[in-house]
């Protein structure tokens, strides 16, 4: 029986108090699920404070990696100052093990999906930077439609040049663009909504979070589809 690829999902540090005892590392469950409905397997990958020093240890084991979605990346990873007041959610350990995760996962062509923050990420890691809050918000906690550009890895993934159920919750997008990194789907306004890299046998990332609507649109389980199929051929 063939082994599925193992998928690396970043985790996020959640503070809660169990009866005064317990704090937490967590992922969103969707993403986990569409990882397994497409054959792989999902690991969590805690951000604990040597993390950053441990990637090759943690992409050694891996088929693949996913960048998961969350708060915003501190603005001097792209060289810059907090210029509004809608930021939300930074925490320096993320920011360091995704960036760190990033660099190595890219410098050994393993396969990744980044998604929303994960986008943001993948941008900043190839040196390009962010707007900090986009002119009415971005997409916040809506639904929309996307064109894919023909011909591109995302394309050929989602088997589709359009997709109309793109769940969103971003208040930023992309400023200049990273080193090697090529739009590949946009809004009905013109908005940046998926990058690939260029220089990788498959590095994608989407500003939208496809595993919210798989169940409604195949397209989107179909992008997961193809992570884990390269991830696979990654690991043999």
């Amino acid at each position: 029986m063939t082994r599925p690829p193992l998928i690396g999902i970043c985790g996020r540090v959640l503070s809660f108090s169990d009866e005064g005892r317990r704090d937490a590392f967590s992922s969103s469950q969707p993403y986990s699920r569409a990882v397994a409905k497409a054959g792989g397997l999902p690991v969590l990958l805690p951000p604990l404070a040597t993390a950053p020093k441990m990637v090759d240890i943690y992409l050694d084991r891996l088929g693949g990696l996913l960048l998961p979605g969350g708060g915003d990346v501190e603005p001097h990873r792209y060289g810059e100052t907090p210029d509004t007041d809608a930021l939300y959610g930074m925490v320096g350990l993320h920011d360091e093990f995704d960036l760190a995760l990033t660099h190595a996962a890219i410098e050994r062509d393993l396969p990744l999906l980044a998604i929303c923050r994960g986008m943001q990420v993948l941008n900043v890691a190839r040196g390009g930077t962010l707007v900090q809050d986009l002119d009415g918000g971005g997409h916040w906690m809506c639904e929309h439609p996307v064109s894919l550009v023909t011909g591109s890895r995302l394309a050929h993934a989602a088997g589709a040049e359009m997709l109309s159920h793109c769940y969103s919750v971003h208040h930023q997008g992309l400023g200049q663009l990273g080193s090697g990194l090529v739009p590949v789907a946009h809004d009905q306004h013109g908005l940046i909504e998926a990058v690939e890299y260029t220089d990788a046998t498959w590095v994608v990332g989407v500003q939208w979070h496809p595993e919210d609507t798989t169940s409604i649109e195949p397209a989107q389980q179909r992008i997961f589809d193809e992570f884990v199929r390269r991830s696979d051929e990654h690991g043999r």
